[in-house]
């Protein structure tokens, strides 16, 4: 097996590179390579080509970044048997991996030991994704994000709390027609925000879909109609835990529903968020890849955290 860590040099406060290459000699890899990424998608490309030139080899891959380095390393190997998806979690916000538990329990150590589960994938007009699309009042603020995040003190791990607070002015009352396996959801074509998620979390933490399985083969989609400002701020501390499928103080503000399908309509070219990256599209369909990638979970962490919790 060949060890082969991509390093966006740009995730988090400051480069991981050198940390990761200690690490690797620390672990006494003989066989493993450092590539670190050029530009945005160089990662998928460079992904790609790899398991396309060596199809008789096992490929580990780790994604060392954040979310966005995950997505890219994801998309690149989704479909290919001799491809392995690890995450070395180091940016800002590294979601995904809570679905399985702390950022922290995804060391190198663990992951050497791990195991390799099938998971699924996003797809976005043909764009793979891993953890989570949204839009509305989420993608406003994944946009600003990414102009946030590396700014001082109200950047880095609060880039998600001031962006929120920027929305509360601003993307209240959106112009989306989400259908879920031809359900129209929202008939006059107005809402708060939506979330189709294979993941369980967004935004540095929140649990958006504590009831997700990233390996049945369903989206899991959770709308929200128009509420006040008063009304978010007293239901955002219940939203943040992932308790708002069960509080009935949601019933009348939440439609929620798995899926296999959903199409999302535009009156004009509106801000989709995909794992964190900010596309425009007036017209889109979110479908699920089965299977589609073998990702590394690491030593001792279930493969799916909801059901470790139904189990004890």
């Amino acid at each position: 097996m060949k060890h082969i860590f991509i390093v966006n040099p740009h995730a988090g406060p400051e480069s991981a590179a050198a940390r990761i290459e200690a690490l690797i000699k620390k672990a006494e890899l003989r066989d493993y390579e450092i590539y670190q990424t050029k530009a945005p998608l160089d990662a998928t490309e460079y992904v790609r080509s790899r398991c396309e030139a060596e199809p008789d080899e096992t490929l580990r891959f780790y994604a060392c970044g954040g979310d966005g380095t995950l997505q890219e390393v994801s998309a690149g190997a989704g479909g290919f048997a001799n491809a392995q998806v690890a995450c070395y979690p180091c940016g800002s916000g590294n979601d995904y991996v809570k679905y399985y538990g702390e950022v922290g329990d995804f060391t190198l150590e663990r992951l050497q030991k791990g195991r390799v589960e099938k998971i699924d994938l996003l797809s976005v007009n043909g764009r793979r994704g891993i953890n989570a699309c949204h839009f509305g009042f989420d993608s406003f603020v994944a946009e600003k994000m990414t102009h946030l995040r590396r700014k001082a003190v109200i950047g880095g791990k609060n880039a998600y709390k001031t962006s929120v607070a920027i929305g509360l002015f601003r993307a209240m009352n959106n112009d989306y027609t989400v259908e879920a396996d031809g359900e129209i959801l929202n008939p006059r074509g107005k809402m708060l925000l939506c979330t189709v998620a294979n993941g369980g979390y967004v935004g540095g933490g929140y649990h958006c879909a504590p009831r997700s399985d990233n390996a049945d083969g369903y989206l899991e989609v959770c709308f929200v109609n128009p509420i006040s400002i008063p009304t978010f701020l007293k239901l955002m501390g219940a939203y943040r835990k992932g308790l708002h499928l069960d509080d009935p103080r949601f019933d009348k503000f939440i439609k929620y529903r798995r899926a296999k399908s959903v199409r999302v309509t535009c009156p004009k070219p509106m801000p989709v968020s995909i794992d964190g990256e900010v596309v425009n599209f007036s017209d889109f369909t979110v479908t699920v890849d089965h299977g589609a990638v073998n990702f590394v979970v690491p030593e001792g962490l279930s493969a799916n955290r909801l059901e470790a919790a139904k189990q004890g």
